[in-house]
């Protein structure tokens, strides 16, 4: 053994198995010489020599850890810049962010095509809204199942039916709007529910991939995926429609999911262990730097039990999680579904321009996002506290553009208002190395049943809000009311934030 690794625990007698790297944990096998004794806690057991290196081995929280006391091995798995970009690790967080854009494309393809179905149909503005919010009912139902699949089967399955059925949806809509109302909300609602076990794939396969130094930079490349979805979603729609119809955006996007499953399904692993493409190198660097451990027999973290709900709810890191997420996607589905209707309302822009306008932000969003994620991962390097990073990150990602929706209010041309609007979305990407990638530091082993939990509190804010800006302009008749209650949601969720989360581990299986 060269470097450090994680070994499964049996029993006290002193043996474990030689490596194996065909099953989904890392298990190697040391003959324990004499000298290795538990002390009476048990909560670790003293150095020994084996094939000339010196071991220290102990137990975490019902873990066991084994590591090498050689300074020559830690330094052998550092990375270049270069061998990061060129990882196996990378190609898979390239792929999550396709899967995000194809995600977010499909989703916004409804905010430039209502214009046209509102105008067809006769449809109140009231109305469009309950339309766009469809999604968001079948969103609602799928997060919290999904996100314990996810914990169970891992993220490479579950990803890969999720993007196959919304596809399949996506590919459905417009055909389903010739035959009846009901049939286009049913289509959206299976795009809901499909598109509800996204992020929780997401940071469960980079939970599984990344070392926690790296996890804030990953979530920030796939979640930029995720906000350029948004702008090709927002731009090539009225392209596409205007040359094929309805139909354009629906069919090229659908067909672009079963592409990705088919790549997906044949070029990626759910664990580095697994992967047949990795390096021997790259290998050892993820789990010296992530120092990757495998669990007690009888307490793995993918038991088929039902996780413990009420002491999840029971914890207050738990609760800011929530209201960070439900803030977090009542902005962004306010603004991803009514800005182009904005801008078309309030400055008199065609539909394309509409678009247009809206979509800039979002290319904004991704950039910011990925820079997030470098200052976060640096911060903590440097000796940050994790709880404090993630407290920065989240005020940036709330005060930001709280107080650029009130700039938004006040803009005098559809310029102006983008560039605010800009500034706004930019600023919120701050939040995906907040509350988003805190998810994994509170509870690794329920970080899925956690994301779907957030992420159903955030949908029935989404669709609060998505419904509620189109009765809220019909009675007060202004969209600048609306965004600065907005604004004032961002201050209060950023206050909540501050005062009860923690980037420390939270014992949710303590019944106490």
């Amino acid at each position: 053994m060269n470097s450090p690794a994680t070994l499964r625990y049996h029993s006290p007698i002193s043996t474990f198995r030689k490596p194996n790297y065909s099953g989904r944990r890392l298990v190697c096998n040391v003959k324990l010489p004499s000298n290795c004794k538990f002390l009476s806690n048990h909560n670790c057991f003293k150095s020994f020599t084996a094939n000339g290196s010196e071991f220290a081995a102990h137990q975490s929280i019902g873990y066991w850890r084994i590591g090498g006391a050689s300074s020559n091995d830690a330094q052998s798995v550092e990375e270049s810049f270069g061998e990061f970009i060129t990882s196996e690790r990378v190609k898979v967080v390239a792929m999550l962010g396709l899967s995000l854009a194809l995600c977010n494309a499909d989703r916004v393809v409804m905010s430039v095509a209502i214009v046209p179905l509102s105008l067809s149909h006769g449809w109140r503005q009231s109305f469009a809204g309950v339309v766009q919010s469809s999604f968001l009912w079948g969103y609602l139902i799928s997060p919290i199942a999904g996100g314990t699949l996810v914990d169970y089967y891992g993220g490479k399955l579950v990803m890969a039916w999720g993007v196959a059925l919304w596809s399949m949806a996506t590919l459905l809509t417009p055909w389903a709007a010739e035959a009846s109302l009901w049939a286009l909300l049913a289509m959206r609602m299976l795009l809901g529910v499909a598109e509800g076990v996204a992020l929780p794939c997401m940071n469960n396969m980079i939970a599984r991939w990344f070392p926690p130094t790296e996890r804030s930079r990953a979530v920030g490349l796939a979640m930029a995926g995720f906000q350029l979805g948004s702008a090709i979603g927002l731009t090539l729609s009225p392209i596409l429609m205007s040359q094929g119809g309805l139909f354009g955006p629906f069919v090229i996007f659908g067909l672009s999911g079963f592409l990705w499953v088919l790549v997906w399904v044949s070029a990626t692993s759910s664990t580095p262990e697994q992967s047949r493409q990795i390096s021997i190198h790259e290998l050892r660097y993820i789990q010296n730097k992530g120092q990757i451990r495998t669990v007690v027999e009888g307490k793995s973290k993918t038991s088929k039990g039902i996780p413990p709900f009420r002491r999840l709810l029971s914890k207050l890191p738990t609760w800011s999680i929530i209201v960070a997420n439900a803030m977090h996607s009542w902005g962004f589905f306010v603004i991803l579904s009514w800005m182009p209707i904005y801008f078309k309302t309030i400055y008199h822009v065609d539909l394309r321009q509409a678009a247009w306008f809206s979509a800039v932000p979002w290319s904004m969003m991704a950039l910011t996002g990925y820079f997030a994620g470098v200052l976060s991962d640096m911060m903590i390097q440097r000796g940050i506290s994790v709880t404090l990073t993630r407290k920065v990150m989240q005020s940036i990602g709330f005060f930001g553009p709280g107080f650029a929706l009130i700039g938004l209010t006040m803009a005098p041309s559809p310029s102006m208002a983008s560039a605010w609007l800009t500034l706004a979305v930019g600023l919120k990407a701050f939040s995906h190395c907040g509350f988003l990638v805190n998810l994994q530091e509170i509870s690794p082993q329920y970080s899925g049943v956690l994301h779907g939990l957030s992420n159903t509190a955030g949908t029935f804010a989404a669709i609060i809000g998505t419904v509620g800006a189109g009765f809220f302009v019909e009675l007060v008749g202004s969209f600048k009311g609306f965004l600065l209650l907005t604004a004032f949601l961002y201050f209060s969720a950023a206050v909540f934030w501050n005062i009860f989360s923690t980037g420390l581990r939270v014992n949710f299986d303590d019944s106490t």
